[in-house]
């Protein structure tokens, strides 16, 4: 016996609020939450049964906007957007800027539907974007020094040298001065070098997990060997496609940049974690296409924090907070994975500074095929 037509409606309803990536909810004619799609019980951190029991009044921070949006869409019966609105709270975490769309449900007069948005994967985007273009012009920069600097300088050191055999032992201090300082300014324009490298890398398909071992190695022997390093890995993760030896760089720059700041902390600790998490696409410059970013990958630590007047530049080329930094690793971070397609993200606050890169599974793995049945990875 088939089912009732109303019965096969509502189950393909909830289908389709459950595919939404985003939080949806509804809330009743006395505030109370009657719907919350799988989305929205992320956000909350808290399962639709458990919200069932609570008014929305008391899952937002106080005198929250939302609560003024609602009873306008019950008065006027239409529906309004809200944009950037800060639902931040012990509660929901820090930084939870938000997009709303609440409307009214006509069949049960009283009732809205409420619709998040969350700001911060537009910003990161937008964020992302604009390190490539940072990437881009220090790419110009280093071919520009290289070509006007390095040559000059060998002449300066070349000068220094000869200076030194005839000048006296207090005057020699100053050629020696000389020659140093050339070799760092060399050095730098050297490193910067590495960004007008444009040439294609060799990719395959990668385990992640062997990169991460290989990086905790290396860092276990040198400069992390009094620091804690911890895993929480999704073994079901499919293949990245990606070049190995940059993906080392890269999280061997980021698993370094956490022991620094974490420094003498005796109670130090880097995570490194993995993780599937679907639904996160990227477009391509110059096409439609779209490129889904489901592979996560984080290096966590629990340093002071990055400040937050830098936090928005820090991929960007020569920013730094050390004392002798070039401000260039970081920017370099940036044109690795940009370069294979992916994004790199940092949030932070006291105590807590993720590194977050998203990349693509590796060619020829569909995406059904990809998707794990179990991921046991979190954050």
């Amino acid at each position: 016996m088939s089912q009732p037509q109303e019965t096969r409606d509502n189950g393909l309803a909830l289908t389709v609020l459950n595919a939404i990536q985003n939080p949806v909810i509804l809330v009743d004619a006395e505030g109370f939450v009657t719907f919350a799609n799988w989305e929205a019980e992320s956000f909350f951190g808290a399962s639709a049964s458990h919200l069932a029991r609570h008014q929305v009044a008391s899952l937002i921070p106080f005198g929250s906007p939302l609560l003024a949006l609602i009873d306008q869409v019950r008065e006027r019966r239409a529906p309004v957007n809200e944009y950037r609105v800060d639902l931040s709270s012990p509660r929901l975490g820090e930084d939870k800027l938000v997009d709303l769309y609440v409307a009214p449900v006509v069949s049960d007069p009283g009732s809205v539907v409420v619709v998040f948005q969350e700001r911060s994967m537009a910003d990161k985007i937008d964020r992302q974007l604009t390190h490539r273009a940072a990437a881009r012009s220090v790419t110009g920069l280093a071919s520009m020094l290289a070509h006007e600097i390095k040559n000059p300088l060998s002449g300066i050191r070349g000068a220094a040298q000869l200076l030194e055999s005839s000048v006296t032992d207090e005057d020699r201090a100053l050629t020696r001065l000389i020659c140093d300082e050339t070799d760092r300014i060399v050095s730098l324009v050297d490193r910067m070098e590495v960004f007008s490298d444009e040439r294609p890398v060799d990719r395959q398909p990668i385990n992640i997990h062997s990169v991460l071992d290989h990086v905790k190695a290396i860092a276990k022997a040198g400069f992390a060997r009094d620091i804690k390093i911890t895993e929480n890995y999704d073994p079901s993760l499919p293949p990245v496609y990606a070049n190995r030896d940059q993906l080392v760089q890269v999280f061997l720059n980021l698993v370094k940049n956490a022991a620094e700041a974490i420094g003498d902390r005796a109670d130090g600790e880097i995570q490194l974690t993995t993780a599937y998490r679907p639904g996160i696409r990227l477009s391509v410059a110059g096409s439609r296409e779209k490129i889904s970013l489901p592979l996560e990958f984080c290096v966590h630590d629990n340093g002071p924090g990055v400040p937050a007047d830098l936090l928005p530049h820090l991929f960007d080329p020569f920013i730094t907070t050390k004392t002798n930094g070039s401000g260039l690793g970081l920017a370099l971070v940036a044109k690795i994975i940009g370069g294979h397609g992916g994004i790199v993200e940092c949030d932070s606050q006291s105590n807590r500074t993720t590194f977050r890169v998203l990349m693509p599974v590796s060619r020829g793995v569909a995406l059904e095929d990809a998707t794990p049945a179990n991921s046991t990875g979190s954050l």
